[in-house]
């Protein structure tokens, strides 16, 4: 591969509070958009025609259906879980109360966006932004809940630790996730309480208690772009970050889009794509919901994800994540080629009791591995029902219907559980 011309530089604050700017090129071929491609008509149709919901509600019956394969496989991953959800917890009800926290202060008018974005840092966000409230992206459920008045987005990046991150899939990455979590969540609530003392309202959205998906909003704020991995990648740390959002009235200076060139890099590299376990990702772009990017095949993710550790195979073999976008963007631009691409030191990984799997190969999986149910999980217990009603070898009596109407008050009056290691959070 050749040489490539620069297109542009760009310059990004340093990792962490007192570092040095950081300053990378762009390939000229791989400027495209400033952040995602994006349709805004079709968007604003979906959100109102089909608005978005969780997938706790939506798909309840596989997260449900994962917890009873943790429990089953790896004992020792759902005790983590279990410890990280009594962990969190507390923190979470704080989190769902923001709406109703009121400011300490009078608001003076000015400004503030420095402010919060130096407060922010000193208390570990790696990545700063502020954007425009999309209300598009604010799931159906949720929508109740947010408060009004709120025009703002602080986005608020955290980095999970580097080392724990390249042992993924495993424990020692899980726990890394779990800490990460914990420690966001105490972040945001001194910088709340920062944001009210300024005179403004502050409402949460994560971890665990989402408002929505994140990302979108992250884009628009130019703190990364989404990759082919469905995830943003940032230029510190990739995708080996935990994401964050606080509403708020104050007063902002909104950061704009940035095209860092991953929308084009993704193409070229497609390792996660190559790499994925499941083959959840696809390689080739499509038009989903207004935005131009690779859709997830999610029955193809979540028994991957719940049989071998949280999986995260997609986080591991990026190399935005491995390396930074600086080595990356500067390897691209001597060399034409995605750094670490082919070689065992991105590619590799070992599935917890399948085995290592070098640069080129893939796990196989019996049939019936991706077998699970969909959908919501009241609705699977009235399908489960009408499959014994009408099972022409079943005696139908009392017990059957008595066991249908059980377990569908146990669904009903569940308390809400945090799925897949605070990813989300059934309503």
């Amino acid at each position: 591969m050749a040489k490539r011309t620069v297109g542009t530089y760009i310059t990004r604050p340093g990792r962490c509070p007192g570092d040095k700017e950081t300053t990378f090129p762009v390939a000229k071929d791989l400027l495209k958009v400033p952040g995602t491609p994006r349709k805004e008509d079709e968007i604003t149709f979906h959100s109102r025609e089909y608005p978005l919901e969780s997938f706790a509600i939506e798909e309840s019956a596989s997260a449900h259906w994962a917890g009873r394969e943790r429990d089953r496989l790896s004992p020792q991953i759902s005790d983590l879980y279990n410890k990280f959800a009594t962990e969190i917890s507390p923190v979470v009800d704080w989190i769902r109360s923001t709406g109703d926290l009121l400011p300490t202060a009078i608001a003076s008018g000015s400004d503030v966006t420095d402010q919060i974005k130096l407060k922010a840092r000193s208390l570990g966000y790696g990545e700063v932004g502020f954007t425009r409230l999309d209300r598009r992206y604010i799931y159906e459920s949720k929508k109740r809940f947010l408060k009004r008045n709120l025009t703002s987005t602080i986005c608020l990046a955290y980095e999970q630790d580097y080392v724990a991150s390249q042992k993924i899939p495993g424990i020692e990455a899980e726990v890394a996730q779990g800490e990460t979590y914990v420690d966001q969540a105490r972040s945001s609530m001194e910088l709340v309480d920062f944001i009210r003392s300024l005179g403004y309202r502050a409402q949460v959205s994560g971890p665990v208690w989402h408002f929505g998906p994140m990302i979108p909003q992250f884009v628009e704020a130019g703190l990364g772009q989404l990759g082919v991995n469905g995830q943003l990648l940032s230029p510190h740390f990739g995708s080996r970050a935990r994401l964050q959002v606080i509403f708020t009235d104050a007063k902002l200076t909104y950061t704009k889009p940035v095209d860092f060139g991953i929308t084009k890099f993704c193409e070229t590299c497609q390792v996660c794509f190559i790499r994925c376990p499941g083959k959840a990702i696809q390689g080739q772009k499509i038009w989903f919901r207004g935005v131009h990017k690779s859709k997830l095949i999610y029955k193809r993710c979540r028994p991957v994800m719940a049989r071998f550790a949280g999986c995260g195979v997609c986080i591991k073999v990026c190399p935005i994540q491995k390396y930074g976008m600086k080595p990356v963007m500067e390897h691209y631009v001597k060399t034409g080629t995605v750094l670490g691409k082919g070689t065992e030191n991105l590619e590799a990984y070992e599935l917890p009791g399948k085995g290592y799997f070098s640069a080129g190969k893939l796990p196989k999986f019996e049939s019936g591995f991706f077998d699970m149910p969909t959908g919501k999980l009241e609705d699977n217990l009235l399908m489960e029902f009408k499959r014994k009603v009408n099972s022409e070898h079943s005696n139908i009596d009392d017990t059957v219907w008595l066991e249908f109407t059980n377990d569908l008050k146990k669904t009903i009056n569940k308390k809400p559980n945090i799925i897949d290691m605070g990813m989300d959070m059934e309503e």
